[in-house]
């Protein structure tokens, strides 16, 4: 499987432009970069004198901070006539080129570029204005208890949330450049002394091969680096909330955080993972595991429960005790349709509403997604279209898919009962506890960076099933999971020493 990536994904570097040198004319520079950028409109010039010469200072009004080139370089330079330009501004980011083919792509970076007559060397002044909103609580990982911040589409103040909470010097943060049109900015977090290198190694080589003139958004990166992308289940995770990446790099996992993108992306991980939420150790051990068990159970709620009603109703009644029989008969004797197609009416429906109700503003999303839902329900059954069982099934079905903490695991499940209710309607349970064992084939086989996804049950180990299903006391939780192969196993845990009747190991 690496071997095909590796073939379909070499690495390919983007030819680079032949080199130009600076030239000593301040005009034909100017037409040079005006060519280059094809004279666009938020392109601006300002001219400038300095120890005696002619200067330029060139840059995008659309991307640098015009209040602070004003301020940090102009008024300086018209201060001090004398000297050297990277000494007077030597406040701020400031580096020397002699090769003019850099300097448009330092311009679209949001730099300025300083250029003095009779000169070969220009000086690029990092101006980049930095737009960007308030850091919020994500709307779609809301927790009860703990922190209430989240990440935003600005990429230094998302690793600042997460240095805050790491101060170690073995949190490494390496930068990459992706799209050879958008350029995206990447970064990839790491602790040194857990993260396993060939783990490491493997994702750096993996961003590193990605060669695409568009690169807009973490959906892009994650289908070009999991390893399986025509899988159903998601290989990689995805949060806004700081504190459950801090949580992962703790475990020996990695980060990639995308510039412009409020989404952190989790790697590797298991099936287990999607399951987990930061309430779950806010909470007391026990009410963390019942939670978490009741997340699990939805799973097979919803991707279970219209396949076994259509199963039972068309292949296997005697399942149901007698006067429940009654019941579900004297309702679906009335339905024209075979179980199968009100199942899918009735989710197809349900998908539909959903998609409206996020499409549309919020304060009218809900009223559609309430009203539509009540005033559809309540239509389809008195029309005789839809019996009130199959209402109740697809209401406890799509109630259970929206229990998981990601959005990606979520909606896997929801497709993935369109199969199994496929082969209910063919071949009753049977064809249920078919459509399952392939599921958990499917499961045992698949890897996330050379991690087992459905690991610790696949392959067994004990140990890191204390906090799998349910969540043992903190203090229990006195290894860190085997899955991302971290270096040091072992972490300090509280000792509850004050067990102890002895006062010297208390």
């Amino acid at each position: 499987m690496m071997d095909l990536f590796r073939k379909l994904f070499s690495n390919k570097r983007a030819e680079k432009s032949p080199s130009i040198n600076v030239f000593p004319s301040l005009q034909k520079n100017k037409e040079y970069i005006q060519n280059q950028l094809f004279h666009s409109s938020d392109l601006k010039w300002r001219s400038i004198r300095f120890n005696q010469l002619e200067g330029l200072i060139v840059f995008f009004e659309s991307l640098s901070d015009q209040q602070r080139i004003q301020n940090e370089i102009i008024r300086p330079l018209e201060e001090k006539k004398e000297g050297t330009v990277d000494a007077i501004i030597a406040s701020v980011d400031i580096a020397k080129k002699s090769d003019l083919s850099q300097l448009p792509q330092s311009l679209v970076q949001g730099n300025c570029v300083l250029l003095f007559e009779g000169t070969t060397e220009a000086f690029i002044v990092g101006m980049a204005a930095e737009n960007k909103r308030n850091i919020l609580e994500p709307e779609n990982e809301g927790a009860i208890r703990g922190a209430h911040d989240g990440f935003i589409e600005h990429l230094i103040t998302n690793l600042y949330l997460v240095r805050k909470r790491i101060e170690n010097p073995s949190l490494v943060v390496r930068y990459y450049q992706v799209g050879k049109a958008t350029k995206t900015k990447l970064a990839l977090l790491y602790m040194q002394d857990l993260a396993n290198p060939d783990l490491v190694e493997e994702v750096d080589q993996r961003l590193g091969s990605i060669v695409m003139d568009t690169v807009i958004s973490p959906g892009f990166i994650a289908e070009m680096i999991e390893d399986n992308p025509s899988s159903l289940f998601p290989q990689i995770l995805f949060t806004e909330r700081p504190d459950r990446a801090v949580a992962h790099l703790m475990e020996g996992r990695v980060v990639i955080l995308s510039d412009g993108d409020p989404t952190a992306q989790i790697l590797p991980v298991t099936f287990f993972a999607f399951y987990q939420s930061p309430d779950d150790y806010h909470s007391r051990w026990i009410v963390g595991s019942f939670i978490r068990l009741l997340r699990l159970v939805s799973f097979i709620i919803a991707s279970l429960v219209p396949a076994l009603y259509i199963a039972i109703i068309g292949f296997h009644p005697e399942i149901l005790p007698v006067n429940l029989i009654f019941t579900v008969k004297s309702s679906i004797d009335k339905v024209p349709f075979p179980p199968i197609l009100e199942a899918l009416l009735m989710q197809i429906t349900l998908e539909v509403l959903r998609e409206a109700g996020i499409r549309l503003p919020s304060r009218v999303g809900q009223t559609i997604g309430i009203v539509g839902g009540l005033v559809i329900g309540e239509s389809v059954v008195r029309a005789g279209l839809i019996s009130y069982p199959m209402v109740i099934v697809v209401a406890l079905t799509a109630i259970s898919s929206f229990v998981a903490p990601s959005n990606e695991i979520s909606t896997a499940t929801r497709i993935l009962g369109f199969p199994l209710m496929i082969l209910a309607a063919m071949f009753g349970l049977i064809g249920i506890m078919f459509g399952i064992l392939f599921i958990l084939i499917h499961l045992c086989k698949l890897e996330s960076f050379g991690t087992a996804y459905f690991a610790p049950v696949m392959p067994l180990r004990i140990k890191d099933l204390k906090d799998t299903f349910t969540r043992f006391p903190i203090w229990s939780l006195n290894q860190r999971p085997h899955d991302p192969h971290p270096k040091r196993v072992n972490q300090e845990r509280y000792s509850r020493g004050w067990l102890h009747d002895d006062p010297e190991k208390e």
